[in-house]
């Protein structure tokens, strides 16, 4: 790891200085459950949904294919309190195993072949250590990362920077290193109780993001971009929870319920089929069941009784 390296400059410190200032802003809101529980579950798909996006794999956040919600999945493991807090090789391939579950048939497994980026000529730009090397680099790369003296946001750039570098893994490698800046970031007090999902960031500037990854072993324009895209989420989050003066009565609902209200919402007239693929692990009977309650509650009102009925929430005329 001695080739890698960076410049902690004045940008830089005056990301951390401003990203320090919104931790305390959040460690200073109102206690409001509910508001940030609902909060969270968007923040989390959006997590999984752009990073799915990142990667070139097309999806929406109102029907998320496999690929986003297997990095949903990831995002509330990494969250959860049943994750380890030590930055270890379990956690990596665990992070790895959720990912690609039920996509590839060698989650947690190092490659086995070599590996190199080509441009669009063809000619190779950068090329990734030999598969033989990866389990001594990976070994070092643990060790090297937990051992880093450095304000956490930091550690948690360099920690994504050089794991893509190594690229242990066939495939999911680049969302697998977003999940490790995120877990060291949760670990270290500054995952913002996952509302923050600067994931959403990098799919709106993709350009820069991949610059900033460019084959190099500086890491310093990498660290830049990724503290900038702490920093602008978390404020846009901050803003949202300093909008969100007061719990409402639909803040108290259940998660998926929640969600379904949402959807209706955004796609007033919907039917139920749409609504139920949007959720296809739930049994349809648990999605009307659902929707009986918000009908109860006053929340949408249904258009019909056959099945062709729509969904539309209750203020709509």
């Amino acid at each position: 790891m001695q080739n890698y390296h960076w410049v902690i400059d004045s940008e830089i410190n005056q990301l951390v200085i401003e990203l320090e200032a919104v931790k305390l802003l959040f460690q200073n809101l109102p206690n409001r459950p509910h508001i940030e529980e609902n909060l969270r579950r968007h923040s989390l798909l959006k997590s999984a949904v752009y990073s799915a996006r990142i990667e070139g794999l097309p999806d929406t956040l109102l029907f998320p294919k496999k690929e986003s919600q297997n990095l949903l999945s990831a995002y509330h493991y990494l969250y959860s309190s049943s994750s380890p807090r030590k930055f270890n090789l379990t956690i990596v391939k665990k992070l790895h195993q959720l990912t690609l579950k039920g996509l590839s048939a060698t989650t947690g497994q190092f490659r086995q072949e070599t590996w190199a980026i080509f441009n669009q000529a063809g000619s190779v730009i950068h090329l990734a250590p030999s598969h033989l090397e990866v389990p001594s680099l990976m070994t070092e790369y643990l060790v090297f990362v937990n051992n880093l003296d450095l304000h956490p946001a930091v550690k948690s750039a360099i920690a994504q920077f050089i794991f893509e570098k190594i690229h242990p893994f066939a495939d999911g490698n680049g969302r697998v290193g977003r999940l490790i800046s995120s877990f060291v970031l949760e670990k270290s007090g500054f995952g913002f109780r996952g509302l923050s999902p600067f994931e959403e960031y990098l799919e709106a500037n993709r350009d820069q993001y991949y610059y900033a990854l460019e084959p190099s072993t500086d890491c310093t324009r990498f660290i830049n971009f990724f503290l900038t895209a702490l920093v602008t989420q978390s404020k846009k989050i901050l803003s949202q929870l300093d909008q969100s003066a007061q719990e409402s009565p639909e803040d108290t609902l259940l998660p998926r319920r929640r969600e379904i209200l949402d959807i209706i919402r955004d796609h007033p007239h919907i039917s139920f089929d749409s609504l139920s693929r949007r959720f296809p692990q739930i049994n349809p009977k648990t999605i009307h069941n659902d929707l009986s309650v918000l009908q109860k509650k006053n929340f949408v009102k249904k258009a019909g009784s056959t099945r062709g009925a729509l969904y539309l929430t209750k203020t709509l005329n």
